[in-house]
């Protein structure tokens, strides 16, 4: 959350655009690189026992499916000519003449920010050529946080979030 903070906190005030992404089944993209077996879902069966089949995409609630989705997204952001942050291996940056690109992600959001509307434009292009994204324009709700921008700052509010939770326990006056 520090780097989220920080990460709105400088585009706010070096005046860059704040895009939001989604990726479409995110733990899909992610390509196995060991082995991994699973038994035959219900339905499948042949009457045959024993049998099981080899994924060759990760799966949700595979242990590795969180790590083979980074390790896809990160690689084809770096042939994109971004860079890892040292600090926080979710933020990538990309920094050519005057164009500055900044990527933050969290799983299946990404948080965009840019100087220039044109090259966002053609990276957003990019990152859906790559995978199934769904393209959320400015910034407005990222992690259970809305975001309202405006000339004069940037505003965090968590109303809706704590509202949910609220209403989830079924504390919610009627």
């Amino acid at each position: 959350m520090s780097t989220g903070r920080a990460f709105l906190a400088v585009a706010t005030a070096r005046g860059w655009e704040l895009h939001q992404m989604d990726v479409h089944n995110v733990f899909l993209h992610g390509d196995l690189l060991e082995e991994v077996y699973m038994k035959l879902p219900r339905g499948f069966e042949n009457g045959k026992e024993g049998k099981v089949c080899r994924l060759l995409k990760s799966l949700y609630g595979l242990k590795q499916a969180r790590r083979c989705w980074f390790t896809k997204l990160a690689s084809s952001l770096r042939f994109h000519g971004f860079r890892n942050s040292y600090s926080d291996y979710s933020l990538f940056a990309y920094v050519r003449g005057d164009i500055r690109l900044h990527v933050l992600i969290y799983i299946d959001g990404l948080i965009i920010s840019s100087n220039n509307s044109a090259a966002l434009s053609a990276f957003k292009d990019y990152l859906s050529s790559c995978f199934h994204m769904k393209d959320l324009g400015v910034l407005k709700y990222f992690l259970g946080i809305e975001v309202a921008c405006s000339f004069e700052g940037i505003y965090l509010c968590q109303w809706k979030y704590a509202l949910d939770i609220i209403a989830e326990c079924g504390l919610l006056g009627g």
